[in-house]
């Protein structure tokens, strides 16, 4: 995710020269500390600020623009499902979704890195090509993911022509396409994972009740069958593998 960052960097340092022309406080940090051939050089200061600010973009990129809202929410039903209330953590579930998002988009940020930023990089190209070039990878990863009805509705509310391709939707309309498909892709899953666990609960509840239990939670008693289901099965293997296969390459 950080390769996708960079090229937002020069955007920033582009408009720093607006900045330069203002003269410093009465003992305040200087703005430019000096200015050559190869253009200005900006304080540390204004670096630090610059970069942080690029990187506040960082979390609406990652569940917007990636698989993260799909793995994140599967995995959090999955827990629920189980039963387990805090385990796995938040921290363990929002880590592990984060580095499966890693991988999953691992070809698509390698053709940002290697199609866009590089070439920007080594003065090749200009920022605005490099955006445009970013944006191809980022589009056509998010198109494979999006319904056609989602996408549909996204163009009737912001009034796009229905003969416009969904190659050259603006990105405006194919994000929350996006997002829907991968909300509602989601809770499939998760109620796929939920069946097992919802017959061991019908179950070990019926049991309970024939016996005469009235006072003992079945929630307490099913907990030890459905983690020896999902160790048995191989839970995690087929959970994260099924995940990271559901999405269109």
């Amino acid at each position: 995710m950080v390769r996708l960052a960079l090229p937002m960097l020069p955007a920033l340092l582009a408009a720093a020269p607006a900045l330069a022309n203002t003269p410093a406080a009465p003992g305040g940090l200087p703005i430019v500390v000096g200015q050559g051939s190869g253009g200005s050089t900006y304080s540390v200061p204004v670096q630090t600020l610059l970069i942080l600010t690029s990187l506040s973009f960082l979390p609406a990129m990652l569940m917007m623009m990636t698989g993260f809202t799909r793995i994140v929410i599967v995995l959090s039903l999955m827990r629920q499902a189980l039963g387990t209330q805090s385990s796995p953590p938040n921290q363990v579930i929002i880590g592990l979704s984060m580095f499966l998002t890693l991988f999953v988009m691992g070809p698509t940020l390698d053709r940002v890195y290697t199609e866009a930023y590089k070439p920007y990089a080594a003065a090749q190209i200009t920022f605005e090509e490099a955006a445009s070039r970013a944006e191809v990878p980022m589009r056509q990863f998010m198109l494979k993911q999006t319904r056609q009805s989602d996408m549909a509705l996204f163009m009737k509310l912001g009034r796009i022509d229905a003969s416009v391709k969904a190659e050259q939707v603006p990105l405006r309309v194919l994000v929350p396409a996006f997002v829907t498909s991968e909300l509602k892709s989601a809770f499939q899953i998760g109620f796929l994972i939920f069946i097992p666990f919802l017959v061991i609960d019908m179950v070990v509840a019926s049991v309970l009740m024939s016996l005469g239990m009235m006072m003992l939670s079945p929630v307490l008693v099913a907990l030890p069958f459905k983690l020896m289901l999902f160790v048995l099965a191989d839970g995690w293997n087929l959970l994260l593998g099924s995940l990271a296969a559901s999405f269109a390459t």
